[in-house]
């Protein structure tokens, strides 16, 4: 199998995380596009019960396709959600064709050689890196390409959709309707999430 992860806090999922997915599909030949929920991400501070709903969320809003799959794997543990750990627990579950490869954001991918064993995981995936808009460190990406970091850019136009942005629209009680989909909007009216107490 051919196997693409896209690891993120989606908090909550909107629809330019799921472009994102179907970009990588179209544009590349993996059999399944993994979601996975960070149960607590590092330098994140999530309680159990939203990292629930974050879970409830992706598995809503990739349920129709396919293609698409959510893995609850770092719910299993319980610990921090550390990239490297799980890829290598994917290697043990799936009998995986060449490389995973791994959806990321520019934004994160510049800050890579932070990571939990990072030099490590470099050898274990290929990475599908989007910037938020046209304005590319070139610099910093033939840096990380010298120290090994296999990726390739999407071309896909940046969508200027954040998780951040949702949440203070919806403390603001401003309309998110065309940010998320519809089953995750009637989830998150329903559970009241993501306004003050």
């Amino acid at each position: 199998m051919k196997l693409c992860v896209f690891q993120g806090t989606f908090n909550p999922i909107h629809n330019g995380h799921l472009a994102m997915a179907q970009y990588v599909k179209s544009v590349y030949n993996y059999d399944t596009i993994l979601f996975i929920p960070a149960y607590k991400p590092p330098h994140k501070e999530l309680d159990d019960d939203m990292s629930n709903h974050r879970f409830q969320m992706v598995k809503l809003a990739v349920g129709g396709e396919g293609f698409f799959g959510i893995s609850n794997i770092e719910f299993q543990n319980e610990r921090f959600s550390y990239t490297y750990l799980t890829i290598l627990e994917l290697y043990k579950r799936y009998k995986i064709e060449g490389k995973i490869g791994f959806i990321i954001g520019l934004d994160a991918f510049r800050e890579l050689r932070e990571w939990f064993e990072a030099d490590k995981l470099k050898t274990l995936v290929d990475f599908i890196v989007f910037p938020r808009d046209l304005d590319i460190d070139k610099d910093r990406l033939a840096f990380l390409h010298y120290k090994g970091y296999q990726f390739t850019i999407a071309k896909m136009q940046p969508i200027g959709i954040s998780s951040t942005n949702i949440r203070k629209r919806i403390e603001a009680n401003q309309n998110i309707s065309t940010l998320v989909p519809t089953v995750v909007l009637e989830y998150i009216n329903k559970n009241g999430l993501y306004r003050e107490e």
